[in-house]
């Protein structure tokens, strides 16, 4: 097994009494790493907007799908996970390597509930390789500084990003970290990627209300806006769709939800 943990800077400590995005979502996945605070802010989220249970819940699918997809049908066996949020299951090193057992993987975050749990992403099979990068993933300079000392830039790489650029709370700042971190990667490699839309109304009401607690508040795109994120890329069957839509599964029933997820390949 080989892993890694590389730093650019301590976080701030955790703090407990406010609400907080990655043990919120956690919540929603049916996951254990929240407070108290998180399940209070979660459930009155719900109350004004019950669909976001289902939109976290099919972000995961969709990194499932998606992620066994580029390292199976699309041969990539290098993975950048920008904005990795707390493990639950189905995380990306697992879902890649159980396809490809040499597969590389580093997570990015720089969220110190998140690098309490970084250990617990440090696994890997004897052939592949996990790491780790604290780092803000605005710095894409250094996220591809970083990753290069466990990716070969040189090769194809398969970037996830999910759930997580509405952070930036700005369209220009979020297009620049796509732009960034692809520029620096070769033909051949891929941006997954979804994130929630404006359309719902109930969803907006809902998200501002969680914005007004306090807690670090969360941008939603118009689909035009989530479209640019694809810009100069290929889009890959069936292109940009509501989350549940992206290649289901037998069993699955799709239905649509204020969230876009879609891949795409730099040419």
């Amino acid at each position: 097994m080989s892993s890694e943990f590389s730093s650019s800077g301590a976080g701030p400590a955790v703090d407990e009494s406010v609400p907080h995005s990655a043990r919120i979502w956690n919540y929603w996945q049916g996951g254990k790493d929240y407070y108290a605070v998180d399940k209070e802010a979660g459930d009155q989220y719900i109350a004004v907007f019950p669909g976001i249970v289902d939109i976290a819940r099919s972000m995961r699918y969709f990194l499932r799908r998606s992620v066994r997809f580029l390292a199976g049908e699309a041969g990539v066996s290098q993975f950048l996970d920008v904005g990795t949020g707390l493990p639950t299951s189905d995380n990306t090193h697992q879902v890649a390597q159980g396809v490809n057992p040499a597969a590389r993987i580093v997570y990015v975050d720089n969220d110190p509930t998140v690098l309490a749990h970084a250990r617990a992403l440090l696994t890997s099979t004897p052939e592949g390789a996990t790491a780790y990068i604290d780092t803000d993933l605005t710095n894409t300079e250094v996220v591809l500084s970083e990753a290069g000392k466990t990716l070969d830039l040189s090769k194809p790489v398969a970037v996830t990003i999910n759930g997580v650029l509405g952070h930036t709370n700005d369209y220009g700042a979020a297009l620049s970290v796509v732009r960034g971190i692809l520029s620096g990667l070769p033909s051949g490699s891929y941006l997954a990627f979804s994130d929630s839309t404006t359309e719902d109304e109930a969803f907006n009401q809902a998200q501002q209300g969680y914005d007004d607690t306090g807690a670090v508040p969360y941008k939603l795109w118009t689909p035009e806006e989530l479209a640019g994120f694809f810009d100069g890329l290929e889009l890959v069957e069936p292109g940009l769709v509501s989350i549940p839509k992206w290649r289901p599964e037998p069993g699955d029933e799709p239905k649509d939800l204020p969230t876009l997820a879609g891949v795409g390949r730099k040419p």
